[in-house]
C-alpha cells in the first residue's frame, strides 16, 4: 500500500529552461523555424548518450545545443515557461525554480535584459494559471568568461525578489571540467549581496575535490548535483553541518554515466549523513524522465517508504527560496498527504 508520488506536494529546485521542454514542443518549434533536429530528438527519443566517458557529455551538449537553437522568439520562451509550470503542477510541484542562462536567447529578443524579463513575466502568469508558483535562477556558464558571469549577476540582482516571478538565485552550469571555478567567485559575491541564493553545479562530472573548490569559493546554499560529495566523508559532514541542500538528479547521473544504474546513486548515503536532499529532473527533454519519476526511483530503487518520501519533499521546500507563507502551506499539505490512507500499489 503506497501513496501517489504525483499527489505528494513538493518543490522543484533543479530544472533547466531548454531542458524542461516537452519533446513535442521541441519538434513544433523546429518545424516553426524550419530547423532540422538530429534523429535522437525525432525518431530515437529519449536519446541514448552512451556516457561511459567524455563523449557522453559531448553528445548531451550537442543535443542540448540543437534544442536551444529552436528557441527563437518571445512566444517560444513563454511557451516553455508555461508548459514547465503545467507539467510540474501535474506532478505535485507547488514551487518551481527554473534555471535560465539568458545569453543564448538574447539575440532573438533584444538582449539579455529582455530575455530575463520575458521569463519573469511568464513565470508570474504561469503561476497564476497553474497553481505552481514559478521563480527564476539566473545561471552563468563555465564555458564563458567570468566577466560575463558578473554581468549576469548584476542583471539577476536587479530583478531579485522573494516570491514567484522574481529572480531568487544565481547559478553556474555547463561542463564542470571547464573553466576555473574560483574565477567566478566575484560574480557570486555580487549575487549574494543582492540576497540571491548561491546554487552552482558541482560534484557530478567531477568528484568531491571539485565540490570542495565550489564550497570554498562560491559559498553555496545549494549544490546542483553534489552527489559525489559522498566520496569525501569529512567534506560531506562539513556541508551537512552548513545546511547545504543537495539538488540530486538521479536520472541525469545515470544517463551521463556517473553511476551505472538508479539503485547505485548514493541517495541513502546522503540521507544517512543527515543531508538535506531535493530531488530534481534536471533536463527531462534529454533524460526522458520528470520530477515524479525521481521520487518513484527513490521508492523502487532505494526502498524508501512514504515517510521518507515525505521527508524528501520537505527538504525540497525547506531548501527553496519560496516565501515563508508558501513554505508553511506546502509543508502542511505534505503532512496531510502522509496522514491520508494509502492506496493499492501503482506505478505512480
Amino acid at each position: 500500500m503506497t501513496r501517489s508520488v504525483l499527489a505528494l506536494p513538493k518543490a522543484h529546485l533543479h530544472l533547466h529552461f531548454t531542458g524542461s521542454m516537452r519533446i513535442e514542443t521541441l519538434r513544433d518549434l523546429a518545424a516553426k523555424h524550419d530547423l532540422r533536429l538530429p534523429p535522437a530528438l525525432t525518431t530515437q527519443w529519449p536519446p541514448q548518450l552512451d556516457a561511459q566517458d567524455e563523449r557522453g557529455w559531448f553528445r548531451f551538449q550537442r543535443l542540448y545545443d540543437a534544442a536551444r537553437a529552436c528557441v527563437r522568439d518571445e512566444s517560444d520562451m513563454r511557451r516553455i515557461v508555461r508548459e514547465a509550470a503545467e507539467d510540474d503542477a501535474r506532478e505535485g510541484s507547488r514551487w518551481l525554480e527554473i534555471q535560465v542562462d539568458p545569453t543564448s536567447y538574447a539575440p532573438f529578443v533584444g538582449g539579455i535584459t529582455p530575455a530575463v524579463e520575458i521569463v519573469l513575466d511568464e513565470a508570474r502568469l504561469a503561476g497564476a494559471a497553474t497553481g505552481t508558483q514559478v521563480a527564476v535562477v539566473v545561471a552563468a556558464s563555465r564555458m564563458r568568461h567570468p566577466l560575463d558571469a558578473r554581468t549576469l549577476a548584476r542583471l539577476a540582482a536587479r530583478h531579485a525578489g522573494d516570491g514567484a516571478g522574481a529572480v531568487v538565485g544565481f547559478g553556474l552550469s555547463n561542463d564542470e571540467r571547464r573553466g576555473r571555478t574560483s574565477e567566478f567567485a566575484r560574480a557570486f559575491d555580487i549575487a549574494r549581496r543582492a540576497g540571491l541564493a548561491s546554487v552552482p553545479h558541482a560534484g557530478e562530472l567531477l568528484g568531491a575535490d571539485h565540490v570542495a573548490v565550489a564550497a570554498d569559493h562560491l559559498a553555496p546554499d545549494r549544490l546542483g548535483h553534489g552527489v559525489r560529495t559522498v566520496e569525501d566523508p569529512p567534506l560531506l559532514h562539513r556541508l551537512v553541518a552548513a545546511g547545504v541542500t543537495f539538488e540530486l538528479c538521479p536520472a541525469s547521473n545515470v544517463a551521463l554515466g556517473v553511476y551505472p544504474r538508479l539503485g547505485a546513486v548514493p541517495l541513502t548515503t546522503l540521507l544517512e549523513a543527515g543531508a538535506q536532499v531535493a530531488l530534481g529532473a534536471d533536463d527531462p527533454l534529454l533524460f526522458g524522465s520528470r520530477l515524479a519519476d525521481q521520487y518513484q526511483s527513490a521508492r523502487l530503487d532505494h526502498g524508501l517508504d512514504d515517510t521518507a518520501l515525505a521527508d524528501l519533499a520537505r527538504s525540497s521546500v525547506q531548501g527553496s527560496r519560496a516565501p515563508s507563507t508558501v513554505k508553511a502551506s506546502i509543508l502542511r499539505d505534505i503532512d496531510a498527504w502522509l496522514a491520508a490512507e494509502p492506496g493499492p500499489p501503482a506505478l505512480r
